[in-house]
């Protein structure tokens, strides 16, 4: 099953995935490039801070080897001068330490980038597996560590054993130099040999580092069903997305249906459409749609109407223009100002009549309706 799986596992990963692995510490490493960074910057080191080093050793082998009667009576001078001597070994080394630490830290940022995660530094008590332990060894990947090992003993070996034969002489000569030219020398030869060392690694670490990307991705690689997964996590679920729309869209719906008892008019197409207005002289610059449907909707908002005496004229042109152009809870467009003035004029005046003033007032016909805003369907 778990070799099924990694042959599913064909889809790169994710940006989501890779953020994930940060945050638990998985990321690229190469150990290749931090020892070639480590033997390079150390060979440098030596090259270029040999002589003060070795001047340094020298002064503080001299003082130690020079014994003091008065500090040896005297337990606060021993410790005085055992502090004076620590703090000098520091300030020697402190620039060596500090540019070994650079490399350190800034060759894994190379390739894996700056990362600090609190997770990768809990204990993870699953590696003391001893099964587990003999399954990465007899691995593919352990079988390239093992010839990756062996090729890099053979070459920095070879190298090594190479540059110190051309040089066994030089080496040899040093016995009869005296301390303080011998030591400088010595540090010389380090440094040139670290440096050398490190070129060969060179080689090591153009193959390793590619192939240490190349295994890292690969194992983050994911199956088609995990990516759909995580797009569903990411974006939603569709079904769950659908029956939040159709949530939203009732809860709209049933907010629309309560206004329209409150409204002035509903204009209809008869059956098709239906738009409900209402006007508040002094609150609204302009009458408002407050609810609007077509065919069972559109029915729904004329019974809603009639249930509760709100007045319905057809006009189809109108209610048509109004439904395609007129947003919901928003004006009407100005250019239908003048047709839905003389629809309230009609409303007020049927009021009017309804409550025993004035005569009953005639339908409005041939409302102004501008044909741009007007459309007919090929059913209607």
């Amino acid at each position: 099953m778990a070799e099924d799986s990694d042959l599913e596992r064909t889809e790169p990963a994710t940006p989501r995935r890779i953020a994930d692995a940060r945050a638990k510490g998985n990321i690229p490493r190469s150990r290749e490039l931090s020892t070639f960074a480590i033997l390079i910057t150390g060979g440098g080191v030596l090259l270029l801070m040999g002589p003060r080093l070795a001047h340094g050793l020298l002064e503080l082998a001299r003082h130690w080897f020079t014994f003091d009667h008065a500090m040896l009576a005297d337990p606060a001078m021993m410790w005085n001068g055992f502090m004076s001597a620590v703090h000098t070994t520091l300030a020697l080394f402190a620039p060596v330490l500090i540019a070994l630490l650079v490399a350190v830290v800034a060759a894994p940022i190379v390739i894996g980038g700056w990362l600090f995660s609190v997770e990768a530094m809990q204990p993870d008590f699953g590696r003391l597996n001893p099964l587990q332990g003999i399954s990465r060894i007899f691995s593919a990947v352990g079988l390239v560590e093992l010839l990756k090992a062996i090729a890099k003993t053979l070459l920095v070996g070879g190298v090594a054993f190479w540059f110190l034969w051309q040089h066994k002489t030089e080496m040899l000569a040093l016995s009869a130099e005296p301390v303080t030219g011998g030591i400088p020398h010595l540090a010389s030869m380090l440094g040139w040999t670290f440096l050398v060392v490190a070129a060969a690694m060179v080689l090591i670490v153009a193959i390793d580092v590619p192939f240490q990307l190349w295994d890292y991705y690969r194992k983050l690689r994911m199956t088609k069903e995990e990516v759909r997964q995580e797009m569903k996590e990411s974006e939603g679920d569709p079904q769950i997305k659908s029956r939040i729309r159709a949530l939203q869209r009732q809860a709209a719906r049933r907010r629309m249906m309560a206004e329209v008892p409150k409204a002035d008019v509903i204009v209809t197409n008869p059956t098709r459409y239906a738009v409900a207005l209402t006007y508040r002289e002094n609150e609204m610059r302009a009458p408002h749609v407050v609810a609007k449907g077509s065919y069972l909707l559109a029915q729904r908002i004329r019974e809603l109407g009639e249930a509760h005496g709100v007045p319905i004229l057809e006009a189809p042109p109108l209610a048509r223009a109004l439904y395609r152009h007129a947003d919901l809870g928003q004006e009407i467009p100005a250019a239908l100002f003048s047709a839905v003035a003389e629809v309230l004029a009609y409303v007020y005046q049927l009021r009017s009549y309804n409550s025993g003033v004035g005569a009953m007032p005639e339908r409005p016909k041939d409302l102004p309706v501008p044909k741009e805003l007007d459309f007919v369907e090929a059913t209607e």
